[in-house]
């Protein structure tokens, strides 16, 4: 499951990680070398989701009887930053968040894994493309993809029903009609049903989530923000804030404060408050866990161009070895496991509702036997679909752009081409800074 990184944690990792220098690489083992002691993961992971990775620990454990896995759950990203810019992070950190590869690569926090994957002579061409261009960063590779994830839109059948509807929406245009059908209002001109609710600081509805429904470029080619020359992001902004602006956005913000936790059993769409919304295939797990009557189909994001319809934003957790690392070859050793094992990766997938990013596991029949998960398989390997781009300061354009679109949505910005040609500036300052 990913989580989206706050603006905090972004200045956390400047601070802790940017600031220190790379060091040197540490020699490593022969090959061949038996490895053996204990190595420290954290994760982020808690409760079921905890469980499962504890079950395919186990099992590395069985195949590895000389390395013991000490594990920390419930360890964010901010947490395992600090660790290791005091100099105790753990032997293997796995992040939430692929927008810190870049941060994580250009410092030095995590450290360079070429030279355990070229004396194991370990294939990244059985990874998926996408999974290998956001777990490095300028031909560095600090980081292996540990399951990804794929955004797509669930939407509740029964409310379809009682509105005439059927097919799910497959265009920007469907979905704002759909919208309107499905929303339900008060006597008193409130909110008791919303079809589809579109600001951006809502659960899931990140710019980044929606991005490759109109195709937008974050980065030029030479690094800089792309926001205000690709036409793509005027497009999908005025498609947004047209949907609000027939809501209403008090009448909006109102509603969204009475919704319970995206994470908990209140979640608005398992509880038939939103109709239809943008999420991931691990809400397939929570739906079964915390709504199991809940009637719902999944499709892809619809799209300003019926021709890119399939795709979506990929995306996924990651795994890497720190810099204070105190047993890196058996930290490397898990690391491999988890993320090229086939047989660990399927299981994990199976466990966790996520998608499996080596060739073989992402063909494994039994996980296409569930109709729900094998349509975000779908979305995952579909050539449309797309991640937002390394940078060597982290998440800081993404961040700076969203405090830009919390105040278009809400009506501050007059101007939507100067507004844009300003979060530009503002974005390649907070890069420039970064880097």
């Amino acid at each position: 499951m990913n989580k989206r990184l706050a603006p905090a944690l972004f200045a956390l990792i400047l601070l802790s990680a940017g600031c220190t220098p790379a060091p040197k690489e540490n020699k490593i083992a022969d090959p061949g070398t038996e490895v053996s002691g204990t190595v420290e993961l954290w994760h982020f992971f808690t409760e079921r989701e905890a469980d499962a990775i504890a079950q395919v620990v186990k099992d590395f454990e069985n195949d590895h009887p000389k390395i013991k896995v000490t594990i920390k759950a419930g360890q964010d990203d901010s947490k395992v930053t600090q660790a290791i810019g005091a100099g105790n992070g753990p032997d293997v950190g796995l992040s939430y968040s692929t927008d810190i590869v870049g941060k994580f690569c250009a410092s030095g926090a995590w450290v360079d894994l070429k030279q355990y994957i070229d004396r194991d002579q370990v294939d990244l061409a059985k990874l998926n493309a996408t999974t290998r261009s956001y777990t490095e960063f300028q031909g560095k590779r600090c980081a292996m993809p540990f399951l990804a994830d794929a955004y797509g839109m669930f939407y509740n059948k029964d409310l379809f029903a009682k509105a005439g509807l059927s097919a799910p929406p497959k265009t920007l245009d469907e979905l704002t009609a759909y919208a309107k059908k499905l929303t339900v209002k008060n006597p008193d001109g409130s909110l008791k049903t919303v079809g589809f609710l579109p600001l951006y600081d809502f659960y899931e509805n990140s710019p980044s989530h929606l991005a490759p429904a109109v195709g937008a470029k974050w980065l030029t080619d030479d690094g800089k923000s792309a926001i205000g020359s690709d036409p793509a992001w005027k497009t999908l902004l005025t498609w947004q804030k047209n949907l609000v602006d027939w809501y209403g956005y008090d009448k909006l913000t109102k509603f969204r404060a009475g919704l319970g936790d995206e994470y908990s059993a209140d979640n608005a769409f398992q509880k038939g408050q939103v109709a239809i919304n943008i999420d991931a295939e691990y809400r397939l797990a929570f739906v079964k866990d915390q709504s199991p009557n809940l009637k719902y189909g999944v499709a892809p994001i619809p799209t300003s161009d019926a021709a890119h319809y399939g795709g979506g934003y990929v995306t996924g957790n990651i795994v890497g070895i720190s810099k204070n690392a105190k047993n890196p070859e058996a930290a490397w050793e898990l690391i491999k496991y988890l993320t090229t094992n086939d047989q660990a990766i399927v299981k994990l997938a199976g466990l966790l509702k996520n998608i499996p990013t080596t060739t073989a596991a992402i063909n494994d029949p039994g996980l296409h036997a569930d109709a729900d998960f094998k349509t975000f398989i779908d979305i995952f390997t579909n050539p449309n679909s797309s991640t937002t781009p390394p940078s060597s300061s982290g998440p800081a354009y993404q961040e700076t752009f969203g405090q830009f679109l919390n105040g278009y949505q809400s009506g501050k910005v007059k101007d939507l081409d100067a507004g844009l040609a300003e979060a530009d500036k503002q974005i390649n300052s907070v890069m420039t800074l970064g880097g």
